[in-house]
């Protein structure tokens, strides 16, 4: 019997991607899925989010992909965004953070909108360490701070030594750094989630999954609607078993030493896999209406002719 084909399907090496798509299997390792995939095998290809934006900009060349949602105007004609797998920020988000006793007079609110920016002369303007230009971070910062700052692109899991060592003035931290940074000696200037969250009333769009629009080409039409139905029982999958996602992360090849922590883990969990993740609904189509319209006014991102959600 021929072997059925194989999918590409690429996530960042944060906990909540690693456990949604754990049921899909690995074909690489042989290992079996834990759900139906119909005509389809799955190989994991784990990447840094920034690189998986990138990717998704410059090749397209994976079927699936985690990308940001900053990224999804870039990447619009090739990809439709896939109703499960998104993480939204409920209230809460990526972090600005500084070390504990610097100075940040440079940031301060504006008492007029209820937002924040930056203050001072052209030459003042602080050095921002941020986890790519492209993720929805560096977005949600740049409509905060209006820009003024200088950013310092970087791997997200090196942010938070770069403000600590003084190479930045402050740091925006994404996936378990967001939970752990006190410990670190650092403090938070503001939270992402929560300024979104005043403007708009909406829950802040993280992170995407997208699959690619040529799938119905190559596989026969109504393909991209199949993938993305079995995405979703991956994700429901690994909400419905969480003592199987967390032995999963805990045998994960890059078990990460935070992921040991049994409470610190559930709470970071319950905030991205949450039931957006499994269908993100109109309150998920809405906020990424909100984010990709106030993007493009601000000249931070192209248009998008509709929020195309599979």
């Amino acid at each position: 019997m021929p072997l059925k084909p194989t999918l590409t399907l690429a996530h960042s090496p944060d906990a909540d991607d690693v456990v949604m798509w754990w049921p899909l299997g690995d074909v690489n390792l042989g290992r079996a899925p834990a759900i139906d995939t119909g005509k389809w095998l799955f190989q994991p290809v784990q990447i840094d989010i920034q690189e998986a934006n990138e990717r998704a900009i410059s090749r397209g060349d994976l079927d699936i992909t985690a990308i940001s949602a900053h990224a999804y105007p870039h990447v619009q004609e090739r990809y439709r965004i896939t109703s499960c797998g998104a993480s939204m920020g409920e209230g809460y988000g990526p972090k600005l953070v500084c070390r504990n006793h610097a100075s940040a007079a440079w940031f301060a609110p504006s008492s007029a909108s209820g937002s924040t920016g930056a203050v001072g002369e052209s030459d003042a303007l602080p050095t921002i360490g941020v986890p790519g230009t492209k993720t929805t971070a560096f977005l949600v910062l740049s409509m905060m701070l209006g820009g003024r700052f200088r950013p310092l692109p970087m791997r997200f899991d090196l942010v938070a030594d770069a403000v600590l060592r003084g190479t930045a003035d402050a740091g925006l931290l994404i996936h378990e750094a967001q939970l752990t940074f006190e410990e670190q000696g650092l403090r938070k200037l503001a939270d992402l989630g929560e300024w979104w969250g005043r403007q708009t009333g909406l829950p802040l769009p993280l992170g995407l999954n997208v699959v690619k629009r040529d799938l119905d080409e190559r596989f026969g039409l109504g393909s991209v609607e199949r993938v993305s139905r079995i995405l979703a029982a991956s994700v429901k999958h690994a909400v419905a078993n969480r003592d199987q996602s967390r032995r999963f992360l805990l045998e994960h090849p890059d078990c990460k030493p935070e992921w040991e922590d049994a409470a610190l883990l559930d709470r970071y969990l319950r905030m991205y896999v949450s039931p957006l993740s499994v269908d993100m609904g109109g309150t998920g189509r809405d906020a990424l209406a909100a984010l990709f319209g106030r993007g493009a006014e601000a000249g931070l991102c192209p248009p998008v002719a509709g929020v195309d959600v599979v």
